[in-house]
């Protein structure tokens, strides 16, 4: 299973013919590794709708035929905006696919409300794909649910928010990876714009040094393969 990180928040899961597409901010993006007309997902799954996050989603959703997961309000805008399939789970729930694909979608301490208007809830979404789990924690604070997830599936990889100003930073995220207890860690939604430069390799260290996990920095564009 790959992890191909496209820029912010923005990653590619693939497995075999399976492409998830989390999060797809790519047309404005500063970072983003590749164009919303490059990327050719099977599914696509949103934290939540702030522009950094939902992005492209209705284009592409639109162009692609993407199976969509998003909370139910967010869900119920895409539906409106013309994405065909659209799944819309709220806190807790879990949608499955063909082919051993599923995702469930979790708390995470923020708040959303997407460009249009509608208010929603903030997510995390743990996946599971190729026999493994990997936890986007979403944008969030540090907070002790954090820890719950892997309560019930060992977590692979946590693609976790380092940035600080809108999430928790660095330091927080040091904590975070003793709550999330995966086995690696991508960070992710740092260096994008000033108010989040945040310093990975720092982080990477405090991280190995404070727990058992190891830290896997990927530059936009870059791949990691579990």
């Amino acid at each position: 299973m790959d992890i191909r990180f496209l820029g912010h928040a923005c990653f590619e899961l693939s497995d075999g013919d399976t492409r998830v597409l989390i999060d797809p901010f790519l047309t404005g993006n500063p970072k983003a590794a590749v164009e919303a007309g490059d990327v050719d997902p099977t599914h696509i799954f949103l934290t939540h709708g702030h522009a950094d996050h939902i992005g492209d989603t209705v284009d592409i959703a639109k162009r692609t035929g993407a199976q969509t997961v998003a909370i139910v309000e967010l869900a119920n805008e895409l539906g409106e905006s013309g994405v065909e399939n659209v799944s819309d789970p709220n806190m807790g729930g879990t949608i499955e696919f063909d082919g051993g694909i599923w995702v469930r979608l979790v708390p995470a301490w923020h708040t959303a409300v997407s460009p249009n208007g509608t208010a929603h809830m903030p997510a995390g979404l743990v996946v599971g794909i190729g026999g493994k789990v990997v936890y986007h924690l979403g944008d969030t604070a540090l907070f002790s649910d954090l820890a719950l997830p892997g309560r019930r599936e060992d977590i692979d990889v946590a693609l976790m928010c380092i940035g600080g100003h809108y999430t928790m930073d660095r330091h927080d995220g040091v904590q975070a990876a003793q709550l999330v207890g995966a086995r690696r860690i991508i960070p992710c939604h740092y260096d994008t714009f000033p108010p989040i430069e945040a310093d990975a390799e720092a982080f990477k260290r405090e991280v190995e040094t404070s727990s058992d996990a190891k830290v896997v920095i990927l530059e936009p564009g870059d791949t990691h393969s579990e």
